[in-house]
């Protein structure tokens, strides 16, 4: 299965019938920012959780096209990115709050939205066994706040539909492919995002 999304993403760039794809004939550059990004720190609220626990994300990520060679891609692809999310969990029946890092390594945006994906490279104790476990995050900036209160949303994948059927039908936790990431559920309460756009570009020649 890996092999074949690998070929899937590489079939992109491919030569097909003789013919070289279109995005190889010379083009205008499109307006807006050469390079896509999410930065901003928030907190938000899960509306099919009440509670009074704070929970907090913040963004440094920026799209690093074509970085990360992997077989079948050995130039990488048009999605990888760096950059960091750190992530604030205060739990308000403990008293106490919860820290944990993790590495961008894939993002995808459309105007106002991105997808992205981290490996978690270090956490505080209660989330040791997580390091080394790739998450998805997703933003939506709405824009200019309206009434002083950000229009803004995110989503995170281990909260919601990451879940899987195993070869004995019981459901388990499913592992998170790089760029996967839920839709931005999740209200902004306090802070916001900023979300640049960038179209991907295309493959290096050679």
């Amino acid at each position: 299965m890996r092999k074949l999304l690998i070929l899937a993403a590489i079939g992109a760039f491919a030569v097909v019938g003789g013919t070289t794809a279109a995005y190889a004939m010379p083009q205008e550059a499109p307006a807006g920012p050469k390079t896509a990004s999410v930065q901003g720190s928030a907190e938000f609220r899960l509306t099919f959780w009440p509670d009074k626990d704070v929970r907090s994300f913040t963004f440094d990520a920026r799209a690093t096209p074509y970085t990360r060679p992997m077989p079948g891609a050995p130039h990488g692809l048009p999605s990888d990115a760096t950059g960091t999310v750190k992530v604030s969990h205060y739990l308000d029946s403990e008293d106490k709050t919860v820290r944990f890092e993790a590495v961008v390594d894939c993002m995808t945006t459309s105007p106002g939205n991105a997808a992205l994906t981290a490996k978690v490279v270090r956490g505080d104790d209660e989330v040791k066994e997580w390091v080394g476990k790739r998450l998805g995050f997703s933003v939506q900036d709405a824009g200019k706040d309206h009434k002083g209160r950000s229009q803004d949303r995110v989503g995170l994948s281990w909260v919601v539909g990451n879940a899987v059927e195993n070869d004995k039908g019981e459901w388990v936790e499913g592992t998170v492919g790089t760029c996967q990431a839920p839709a931005a559920f999740a209200p902004v309460t306090r802070g916001g995002y900023t979300v640049k756009h960038a179209e991907m570009v295309p493959a290096p020649k050679g």
